[in-house]
């Protein structure tokens, strides 16, 4: 079986370093990744499996699953459970451990879920085979889980048998320690150890049993966090590969190699934990990586070397320490510590947020974290002396200022009116400012999680300040701009995406602003949809044609669907939902025609005979479409070109306002005699050729199209119905 169909959990919340640590780890090879909430999901073979419990320091578990099916009651759960080949996985005499965990279903008890699982598999063990595997909670030979949401049954192996959190070194610990992979991910959050950081010292001033500390130091010498571990999930899998598990191990072992220039301190005003964290080191092959000191936070004291220095910790969460020193009081030493050791960085992970201003330091981000059960707050900070109120005010504009005021009563009134409307009419993505004051020319879009509804996340797109605006002066409206928002939505920072939207032309506005890779999913009428708020200047979802798309979608039922310049293929998708008998989907893009793959996937539109997706120069297309074999009978066709493109992969360059003429009658030979074009452009000031009006039944729909959020900005686009003349 090399085509396997992974789950690989983490830390909720930290789902994007996972996606991208396990892109790092398997490399060239053809695992194919995406990150949904809660985890990625991998398709690959079986080596992928074992780099990943080998390697991967952010992740929990590895499940493998064997079958997805709908259940409803205890009936169809047996039912399902006793047809998986079983004896394909384990054998007779292993020993088993079966758990499940359910949402929103008719069955809502993990435990009796489990129950009648174990049952279904042994029943069928001992009716194939004559004999039955035992039931062991203790490191079982295999472990099995069950997950039900929405009556939708997961059945998966958990190939990881144990959280791979569970490296082996810490048999010991002083208080409530962070679990090792969440320390991982805190640390890679800072910057440690990532491609060209600057940081080259760490110190954790309260190491406790040491797991900040130990961890980095691992990351430093590139040890895997699994090469000592001796158990795992897949160790009596039937289609274990032996060989291959030990060529793995023995190339992370060849692999290990310290990093000359990184130094690492660890002190605590506790002896006892020190000798913790000094004898977990040692377990874990790093002691002489780490100067373990017993010093106060307010005496410490540590070499100086070149470069930056990252202070991480997890301060205790009582409100008194031990000896009765105040907690307010060891922030404020934590802050002074900064200050020394300047140029630094401090990452903390606190459950009392309130005392961070007793820092007095510059944060530069910050991190909503579960840890256990504790709501806690993840901040970075950076130094460059102490910041006064009169550094404050330069480095952050004033919400006081006299101009924040009309914009905040214009955002507040627009918020009010739309948000009613959008309520009344399910849209979770809409527009809510669009330049309405002329000195505050940007555009403002909100988007709601479909995964988890109480999530929304701000767009910021900021129009290029005329030229006789003072580029000091432009900036500092956009950065006030963004603070009124950030106020007057009480929203964190990492959900308010600023961009500056200067008016590009060619292939500029497609090029990448971000490198996240990050995807957040979307709700449109039916539609599940991928956007981008990052990466790109847009976000993948082009809010004003919201009504152009649900018109796609009535109009589709039993048609042939041709999708030209698709972009991320929201159109598509629309149309597919709508009852569409075939979709063509046509872009020149690689990046989004390998997105409006995954928005199609998304939607279990996968029926490759019905949708499909061509990368193709559309000029080109439209004037050989035998060459690229397009049928000339399409029902329905969207032709949604840009204004302008120069893209180095066209032939020519594209200008919506000379070429359109020619592009609609190529277009229309392709249509069915009683078929439907729709046109559409963004392009300012366009004008429709007089021919084109004369050659086809010409109806524009442009206010038809125009959607509640846009109506301030009814020159947003144009749209147009073409039919062949009868």
């Amino acid at each position: 079986m090399q085509n396997l169909k992974l789950f690989v959990t983490g830390h909720k919340g930290f789902e994007t370093l996972l996606f991208h640590e396990l892109r790092r780890i398997t490399g060239s090879s053809t695992a194919v990744l995406t990150k949904v909430y809660g985890g990625v999901k991998i398709n690959a073979g079986i080596e992928t499996v074992y780099q990943v419990c080998l390697y991967s320091r952010l992740a929990n578990r590895v499940f493998c699953e064997l079958c997805q099916t709908r259940v409803e009651d205890e009936a169809q759960l047996y039912q399902a459970v006793y047809e998986i080949d079983w004896e394909s996985h384990l054998n007779a005499r292993d020993s088993i451990a079966v758990s499940a965990t359910t949402s929103r279903s008719t069955l809502n008890h993990g435990q009796f879920v489990a129950l009648k699982s174990k049952d279904a598999i042994v029943d069928r063990f001992r009716d194939k085979c004559g004999s039955r595997p035992v039931v062991e909670k203790k490191q079982p030979d295999i472990q099995i889980h069950f997950n039900i949401h929405h009556n939708q049954a997961s059945i998966s192996l958990d190939l990881s048998g144990e959280s791979l959190h569970r490296r082996g070194y810490r048999l010991e610990h002083s208080g409530a320690p962070l679990k090792e992979h969440l320390a991982a991910a805190l640390l890679v959050q800072a910057g440690w150890c990532q491609p060209d950081s600057i940081l080259l010292q760490l110190l954790d001033p309260m190491c406790g049993s040491g797991t900040f500390a130990i961890e980095a130091a691992m990351m430093a010498a590139n040890i895997a966090p699994g090469l000592e571990r001796r158990y795992f999930g897949f160790n009596k899998w039937s289609l274990h590969d032996p060989e291959l598990w030990q060529d793995c191990v023995e190339q992370a072992r060849q692999a290990v190699e310290m990093n000359p220039d990184a130094r690492i301190y660890a002190s605590d005003y506790d002896a006892g934990a020190l000798e913790i964290a000094r004898a977990n080191a040692k377990r874990a092959g790093v002691e002489e990586f780490i100067e373990f000191s017993h010093q106060q936070v307010a005496d410490l004291d540590i070499p100086v070397t070149p470069g930056d220095t990252l202070v991480i910790c997890n301060p205790p969460y009582g409100h008194r320490l031990q000896g009765g020193q105040d907690l307010g009081r060891l922030y404020s030493d934590i802050g002074a510590c900064l200050q020394r050791l300047a140029p630094a960085r401090l990452a903390i992970i606190s459950a009392n947020p309130d005392l961070l201003h007793r820092l007095k330091l510059k944060r530069v981000s910050r991190k909503d974290v579960k840890n256990g059960p504790l709501d806690c707050l993840f901040a970075i900070f950076e130094t460059a002396g102490e910041v006064t109120d009169t550094e404050l005010a330069s480095s952050t504009p004033a919400i006081a200022d006299e101009a924040a005021g009309p914009l905040r009563n214009r955002l507040s009134k627009n918020a009010r009116h739309i948000q009613r409307w959008a309520n009344r009419n399910g849209v979770s993505c809409y527009r809510i400012y669009d330049a309405d004051l002329p000195e505050f020319a940007f555009a403002l879009d909100r988007y709601q999680s479909e995964i988890a509804p109480e999530v929304e996340w701000f767009h910021l797109q900021e129009y290029q300040a005329p030229t006789s605006i003072e580029t000091d002066k432009a900036e500092y409206r956009i950065r006030l701009a963004a603070d009124v928002v950030r106020d007057l939505f009480s929203i964190p920072e990492d959900q308010l995406f600023c961009k500056i939207r200067s008016r590009q032309r060619g292939s500029g506005q497609y090029q990448k602003q971000d490198h996240r890779g990050e995807f957040y999913q979307v709700r449109e009428g039916k539609a599940s949809l991928l956007i981008n708020l990052s990466d790109y200047l847009d976000s993948g979802l082009f809010l004003d044609h919201r009504l152009t798309r649900e018109r796609v979608f009535h109009e589709a039922r039993d048609k042939s669907v041709l999708n030209l310049f698709c972009y991320t293929a929201a159109v598509g998708v629309q149309a597919a939902l709508g009852g569409a008998s075939t979709v063509m989907n046509v872009d020149l893009s690689a990046t989004y025609s390998k997105w409006a793959r995954e928005n199609f996937l998304l939607n279990q539109l996968d029926d490759e005979a019905r949708y499909a997706f061509l990368r193709a120069d559309i000029v080109e297309l439209l004037k050989n479409p035998d060459r690229f074999s397009i049928p000339r009978d399409y029902d329905l066709i969207f032709l949604d070109p840009p204004s302008f493109s120069n893209s180095s992969k066209m032939q020519r360059t594209l200008d919506i306002q000379r070429d359109h003429e020619d592009l609609i009658k190529q277009t229309m030979k392709l249509l069915a005699a009683d078929g439907l074009l729709l046109f559409s452009t963004n392009r300012r000031g366009f004008r429709l050729a007089d021919a084109i009006q004369q050659s086809c039944e010409v109806r524009d729909i442009s206010h038809a199209t125009l959607p509640e959020d846009f109506k301030r900005n009814p020159k947003i686009h144009r749209c147009w119905e073409f039919r062949n003349k009868v």
